[in-house]
């Protein structure tokens, strides 16, 4: 019997449009890639759509993207010229777009539809890897702009029937995110915070946590790796869809560009064949 109950993710999503710019990079992100792939081989051809919860993304309530063709959003600086003409042109999803925003409203969470917003790099640099021929629809769902962990993980947990319809459910950030704290300072304070999501996610039971997450601010070295939570939050809607099942790393390097320490991680089980 094939279990269609879908997993959810948070995943550390890289650099920029990094798939587009491989030739360049040598080996930068090639544990990254690997990761993506391996998640693409345990989901199988199981999801048929994929809601994607960018930290790219924030608007003062919720929005969700309702676009039959999302264009492009190019939310990166200093990049060569090239990198703002890529494109990703998988289909959205307008009746999944609704059925968010209805679930989200209906339970006291404002939430409008934006037809005109596209793909920005959080949500286009893992699709690229995960469905390289953009034939995967792709909703996107905004943070809310007060950053407040506990209102991201009861959202979340208001998003977690769509896992049962086929709905991939993916918060993409960075488990580390301070640009301007690179190479060897970083490690340390990386690992620390790295070690206290392991222990958070991993071995902690459920109510434990999701308290733990609220309070992640209380985090060793929390404020060092992420000034600004925007890259975190992701995380707490993917846990919040997932409340009650286990936690997994899946992906994992200590000196991604020079010292940062990155994660990913799964909850829930993979589509299996019992």
């Amino acid at each position: 019997m094939r279990s269609t109950r879908l997993p959810t993710y948070y995943l550390s999503h890289g650099g920029g449009p990094w798939p587009w710019m491989k030739d360049q990079a040598g080996t930068t992100f090639d544990k990254l890639e690997t990761g993506l792939l391996d998640v693409r081989a345990e989901l199988g051809d199981v999801p048929k759509a994929v809601l994607v919860i960018s930290g790219h993304w924030e608007t003062p309530q919720f929005e969700v993207s309702s676009a039959e063709h999302p264009g492009m959003e190019f939310d990166y600086y200093g990049f060569p010229e090239h990198l703002y003409r890529i494109s990703y042109p998988a289909p959205g999803a307008p009746e999944l777009a609704e059925q968010v925003r209805a679930l989200l409203a209906a339970n006291g969470h404002a939430c409008t539809s934006d037809p005109s917003r596209g793909f920005d790099h959080g949500t286009f640099s893992l699709m690229k890897p995960l469905y390289p021929d953009a034939d995967m629809p792709v909703v996107q769902l905004s943070l809310r702009a007060n950053l407040d962990p506990e209102e991201h993980l009861t959202v979340g947990a208001l998003l977690a029937p769509l896992r049962d319809q086929g709905v991939l459910i993916v918060g993409s950030g960075s488990s580390y995110h301070n640009l301007r704290l690179r190479g060897r300072q970083a490690i340390a304070p990386g690992h620390r915070f790295d070690d206290w999501l392991e222990e958070t996610l991993v071995e902690s039971a459920p109510a434990e946590r999701q308290a733990r997450l609220v309070r992640w601010q209380r985090a060793p070295a929390a404020r060092l790796v992420h000034p600004r939570e925007d890259h975190l939050l992701p995380l707490m809607v993917a846990v919040g869809a997932a409340a009650g099942e286990s936690g997994a790393r899946i992906y994992h390097e200590d000196d991604f560009m020079g010292g940062w320490v990155l994660s990913s991680w799964r909850f829930g089980a993979p589509p299996s064949t019992a």
